[in-house]
């Protein structure tokens, strides 16, 4: 946002609620740009994603045990 303000005018206004709905819709031209000027390179798009979703999340309870242990509780009342 120091960026932005110093190189409008000085009469512009900058709320904050519309600034980050602006940087927000803007985020991932801004990485991208950086990436590159910074020379990092993401992971292949396709490989990334196949590794993500082989993922469980250790402290999330699968679904299915979940209900299993709903199900139990509530026969056992």
């Amino acid at each position: 946002m120091d960026l932005v303000t110093e190189q409008a005018d000085d009469e512009i206004v900058f709320p904050p609620e519309r600034w980050v709905a602006t940087f927000r819709s803007h985020a991932q031209l801004i990485l991208h740009e950086l990436g590159e000027y910074l020379g990092y390179s993401p992971p292949p798009l396709l490989e990334r994603l196949i590794e993500d979703a082989q993922k469980i999340h250790q402290q999330r309870p699968i679904l299915q045990e979940t209900l299993a242990t709903a199900t139990q509780l509530r026969c056992e009342s």
